[in-house]
């Protein structure tokens, strides 16, 4: 039976094995690989497992010890999840279609008073201008998944240099965070791991905050996506990369949210 697993440092209390047990039923097993050593950890991928998530601090290494990346992860620089194919290893970054599904979502109840959790198509021309704040690998992913969304990007981080240096490499807009204030985004990507003082309101704007353990952000918008949005879709779209099979998303909502 093909087994599936998370590796990463520190992955006790993560919540990715009751998502995979409710996407299949616990019809697979997976399993939480613990461990400080990356390559420790990727050769017990490589003796006993079908395909992992990879969590922090292991993404960038996972990128470099990968046969072949999706578009996605090799636009991100960082895999977080890797199975084995018969070409061999291939690395995905899902990060960017959690982000996607997410805010297609959002849109979609905006526009309806059904609660359903759904995964909608296009949003069509409903987003033109896209605020990431932060740059590091989260805000990375998240200026890749609003590209992908047809947004225009600007990139806001502390350290202005690192701004520039993402933008250049995504062809995206950078201001420094002091011009925050000034934007008018219709989707706001927030990826700091705490609060920035006198952070915009932006009462028009869909907010998706990346930290669902301490949210900052959380009622702001005319839309708020908490962070555990992200981590179920990426997850959905993930798990069906490792088995081939649509994953039961609604059993997924229904325990996670």
């Amino acid at each position: 039976m093909k087994r599936f697993g998370l590796i990463g440092h520190p992955v006790a209390g993560s919540f990715s094995p009751k998502l995979f047990e409710a996407a299949y039923g616990r019809r697979y097993p997976y399993d939480l690989i613990e461990g400080a050593d990356f390559g420790a950890s990727w050769q017990r991928f490589l003796d006993e497992y079908a395909g992992i998530n990879v969590t922090a601090p292991f993404k960038e290494f996972a990128f470099r010890a990968v046969d072949a990346l999706s578009d996605d992860a090799r636009l991100c620089g960082a895999v977080n999840l890797a199975v084995k194919t018969p070409a061999g290893i291939v690395g995905y970054n899902t990060d960017v279609a959690g982000v996607v599904l997410a805010v297609r979502e959002a849109l979609a109840g905006l526009a309806s008073p059904d609660p359903q959790p759904v995964i909608p198509g296009s949003t069509g021309n409903l987003l033109k201008e896209a605020l990431v704040v932060g740059c590091g690998g989260a805000g990375r992913a998240a200026a890749v998944a609003a590209l992908r969304l047809g947004c225009r990007v600007t990139l806001a981080n502390r350290t202005p240099s690192r701004a520039a240096a993402l933008a250049d490499d995504l062809g995206c807009d950078w201001i420094p965070t002091e011009g925050i204030a000034a934007l008018s985004p219709d989707l706001v990507i927030y990826t700091v791991p705490g609060p920035m003082d006198g952070f915009p309101e932006f009462p028009e704007a869909i907010i998706l905050e990346a930290n669902y353990r301490t949210p900052c952000l959380e009622g702001r918008g005319k839309a708020y996506i908490s962070g555990r949005r992200w981590l179920l879709f990426q997850a959905v779209a993930g798990y069906e990369i490792f088995t081939g099979e649509t994953p039961d998303a609604d059993a997924m909502f229904r325990i996670f949210c």
